[in-house]
């Protein structure tokens, strides 16, 4: 079941995302070669208590973990695609780099993701990087009243593909509200004009997957709970949380250094 939310509900959910805005900038500041991940992850978990947030990443087990998630950042490195739990790995020259983070602030939660390249960046990262950007963009600018569900995974996919990049299957977005995942479901690629009416006051936390290699295999790491591209080429994710409005989609997550990602 689909909620609609106020206006007013709205407002709300952008105090959250912009929590995670926050967050997702400290963690792009710190993210310097000898960097732990559990470092980067202390430091978003600063940002979130210190606005009295809490983190619906935390302690978060769906059906398929087998473990809670024990962080409230997921940081996949290289060719993990998502859901990388953070480690004592300590960043070096030239990791692609996806941070994922969520933030609960009164009853309402924001949801965004951003990848980078540590130190020098090669360019295949870097137009690997580019188009998630892009593939997300696009799936921001479907995302208005009138248009469908499957308007914005062929926005997105149509990005992702023509730049020759795989997508894993069966992952992608979500709605987002009072729980960090709500209906409906947002694949990453589709067929325009078909799927849910986009209405407003719908929120939708969109985010491309891309897989560098242009094959669409993944597979999940012993830790139950990272997926790796199996042909162990890199990845990129980029993520917002966007409400549908009658005059357009509003990005709850959006962050003052960038305006995608």
């Amino acid at each position: 079941m689909v909620e609609l939310k106020t206006d007013a509900s709205i407002d709300a959910m952008y105090e959250a995302g912009q929590v995670v805005g926050r967050a997702l900038t400290a963690v792009r500041r710190a993210a310097e070669v000898g960097v732990s991940l559990l470092e980067l992850d202390e430091i978003a978990h600063g940002v979130l208590r210190e606005a009295g947030a809490g983190s619906p990443f935390l302690g978060y087990r769906p059906s398929f973990a087998p473990t809670p998630f024990p962080a409230v950042i997921c940081a996949s490195v290289n060719d993990a695609i998502v859901h990388g739990i953070p480690t004592k790995y300590r960043l070096r020259d030239g990791d692609l780099v996806s941070i994922d983070c969520g933030a609960e602030l009164n009853g309402w939660v924001g949801d965004s993701a951003i990848s980078f390249v540590v130190g020098e960046a090669r360019a295949a990262d870097r137009r690997l990087v580019e188009a998630a950007e892009r593939a997300l963009a696009a799936g921001i600018e479907a995302a208005v009243v009138g248009n469908r569900i499957g308007d914005i995974a062929h926005a997105i996919g149509s990005v992702c593909r023509a730049a020759g990049y795989g997508i894993p299957d069966g992952f992608g977005g979500h709605g987002v509200g009072r729980r960090m995942h709500e209906d409906p479901g947002v694949p990453n690629e589709g067929r325009p004009g078909r799927g849910m009416p986009l209405r407003h006051g719908m929120v939708l936390a969109i985010e491309p997957m891309l897989i560098g290699g242009g094959t669409d295999g993944y597979h999940a790491a012993p830790d139950g709970w990272t997926l790796r591209t199996n042909d162990g080429s890199r990845a990129a994710h980029t993520e917002h949380t966007v409400a549908i409005t009658k005059t357009g989609p509003r990005i709850l997550t959006a962050r003052q250094e960038s305006h995608v990602g």
